[in-house]
């Protein structure tokens, strides 16, 4: 059985789904899907206090339970995403490279995309070659904002 609830973020609705005792996805928005039933589990609170601790500059890692479904390619993508450190940027080109694909560019933009779990798995920290913000499933501004918020947090 899959449970959901939607969180109020600064950049708007998500929609969190666990199934199983972890996360499988966040969404921008505020639709359950079917098949979805409305709760507050702990997971879904833990997770929603995590968001929370990262949107006020006091998480940079989430720890909740995460379980995105994806194809093994997809899998190593994710997996590579959360290897970025907080306030850092990779370029497409640099995460093919770690996923052992490094002519696979187009590839790994195409799972980023598919990310079930933005955020929890950090897809907003890949770049253009040339630095520029390009994709984002959640939009730009959304990617503009979340990477300004760890900029901003980092403190070195």
């Amino acid at each position: 059985m899959k449970y959901a609830c939607v969180h109020e973020t600064p950049l708007g609705p998500m929609t969190l789904v666990e199934q199983d005792g972890a996360l499988v996805e966040a969404r921008f928005d505020r639709r359950f899907m079917p098949g979805e039933t409305p709760a507050q589990t702990p997971l879904l609170t833990e997770a929603q206090a995590q968001l929370d601790e990262y949107f006020q500059g006091r998480r940079r890692d989430f720890t909740v339970a995460l379980n995105p479904q994806g194809t093994p390619f997809c899998l190593r993508c994710w997996q590579a995403l959360r290897r970025i450190p907080y306030g850092c940027t990779i370029t497409y080109g640099m995460q093919a490279e770690a996923v052992g694909q490094p002519k696979a560019c187009r590839a790994v933009g195409r799972a980023n995309h598919l990310n079930p779990l933005p955020l929890f798995i950090p897809c907003h920290r890949v770049v253009g070659k040339d630095g520029k913000l390009v994709g984002y499933a959640g939009g730009l501004e959304i990617k503009q904002a979340l990477l300004a918020l760890e900029y901003n947090n980092k403190g070195e």
